[in-house]
């Protein structure tokens, strides 16, 4: 009894995969599980060598856990956190650590959290990265919660996550909600991305009509180069897998996109705290849109575009892709950081933007090679108000722009949607205009609402009568 170092509560794909990546690296860890038969398979799964026990009962889960216990969740998001957690509350003691790793919305956090704390005990949100083989072999965790209680888990979870150039891609990121907080803007980045992705592969198909061998062989190549990603290099494999009759499986897809709502999460809030993401608000729409199948297929025979057929010469669009994709990449994550930038101030996170690049750039779904040049920003000017600000991410931004502009011109042409890409594109020349025409709604409001204005000649606040 209580010599087990670590303790999980839900046996599904990530919590038998994360209890048996921590018993890969010599600590001793029990699971919990209401259905016998989970808790069978992941003895019978186990390797000799490892330390681990797992259960139905939940008092002998707690007995087994050396104190202060260490117990994470990894149970759907909502009620069944709840319910865990009031379960396990008549056998824990004070100091003992609850660390919720599941996508939960942050304002739950922060409820559990001070709901939690007026009892004695420790209670973490931390968002996880990297799907179930990052489980089992090393993903991005992203914790927040009480500093000194880290303590009793910085051993572990720095154990088993993902490691860049030996550093392990977990650290403490700051205060109440702050770990679920990133995690949700991190996925609120990877819709954006997976969008852009989806519109160049688009473009590529039915807009410059590449054949797929070409298209596979351009997504390939690229993982070669600057836009070295996982989200890249999982492309080309998707585009090379087969079926079972021999044809691409992609063509055999459905498009008609779900979500899980961590998207709409980051726009929602973002809209909040009055910080632009266009690119993700995009993403988020077009998963929407593509839900609204049966309406797209009538619309097809009725709202038509003919398209002027444009000579191409392959090698300078394949170039001109590459730069679209890596330019609106860019500002995607821009927009994501200057959101968590905002919040941290708005929640009192203290967030570290050095450290969030850092530990997303190995084990998560949205690590990226250009993750350490953001590294390296906000490691030389921590108070970077935004990534697009650096001088060494501007001048990336200017040499790529030229390739964004033509693709767009194209897609526009032949009628084809690239929502993430415009979007891109409109929030690099919004950022980038010292005077938007905003002026004129101001002037708008007070003329129909008398809500002034401010004048850039004179201070104070300002009413017009517009009609005399």
């Amino acid at each position: 009894m209580n010599t087990f170092d670590f303790g999980i509560v839900g046996l599904g794909v990530m919590g038998r995969n994360l209890l048996l990546n921590i018993a890969s690296q010599k600590f001793a860890a029990v699971g919990l599980d209401l259905d016998a038969e989970k808790v069978s398979s992941l003895q019978k799964e186990a390797d000799p060598n490892h330390i681990i026990e797992a259960t139905t009962d939940v008092l002998h889960f707690a007995e087994l856990i050396q104190r202060p216990r260490a117990i994470m969740l990894l149970v759907p998001a909502g009620k069944p956190v709840d319910s865990a957690i009031q379960s396990l509350l008549p056998h824990l003691d004070e100091g003992d650590i609850i660390i919720d790793g599941g996508n939960t919305y942050f304002t739950d956090t922060d409820r559990r959290f001070l709901e939690l704390s007026a009892k004695g005990i420790h209670f973490f949100g931390m968002g996880i990265s990297g799907g179930e083989q990052g489980a089992r072999f090393g993903p991005s965790m992203m914790p927040g919660g009480d500093k000194k209680a880290y303590e009793r888990l910085r051993p572990i979870f720095e154990a088993i996550a993902a490691k860049v150039n030996n550093e392990p891609c977990v650290e403490y990121l700051g205060n109440g909600s702050a770990g679920n907080y990133v995690k949700m803007v991190h996925n609120g980045i990877e819709y954006g991305i997976m969008q852009l992705i989806s519109e160049i592969y688009d473009l590529m198909k039915r807009g410059y009509n590449l054949d797929e061998d070409t298209i596979e062989q351009i997504f390939e190549e690229w993982n070669q180069t600057d836009l070295k990603s996982y989200l890249i290099e999982i492309t080309g494999l998707i585009l090379k897998k087969r079926d079972e009759n021999g044809l691409r499986l992609i063509n055999q897809i459905s498009d008609w996109a779900k979500s899980k709502g961590t998207g709409k999460w980051t726009s929602q809030n973002a809209m909040d705290l009055q910080v632009p993401v266009p690119t993700i608000d995009a993403a988020v729409v077009m998963r929407d849109m593509s839900k609204s199948k049966p309406e797209r297929i009538v619309a097809a025979t009725k709202l038509v575009w003919n398209s002027k057929p444009i000579d191409i010469n392959i090698p300078e669009v394949i170039a001109s892709l590459k730069s679209a994709l890596y330019f609106s990449i860019l500002t995607t994550y821009a927009q994501g950081l200057a959101q968590l930038k905002t919040a941290s101030k708005e929640y009192n996170y203290g967030l570290n933007l050095e450290t969030v690049c850092k530990i997303w750039r190995g084990g998560c779904i949205i690590r990226a090679d250009v993750l350490e040049d953001f590294r390296k920003a906000f490691a030389q000017d921590p108070d970077l108000a935004n990534i697009l600000l650096d001088s060494d991410i501007a001048s990336k931004l200017n040499e790529s722009q030229n390739g964004i502009r033509e693709v767009i011109q194209f897609a526009v042409q032949q009628g084809i949607p690239t929502a993430g890409l415009m979007n891109s594109l409109a929030y690099f020349d919004a950022y980038r205009s010292a005077n938007l025409p905003t002026n004129l709604i101001q002037a708008q409001r007070d003329f129909f609402g008398a809500h002034t204005y401010e004048r850039i000649d004179a201070a104070g606040i300002f009413h017009t009568q517009w009609i005399d």
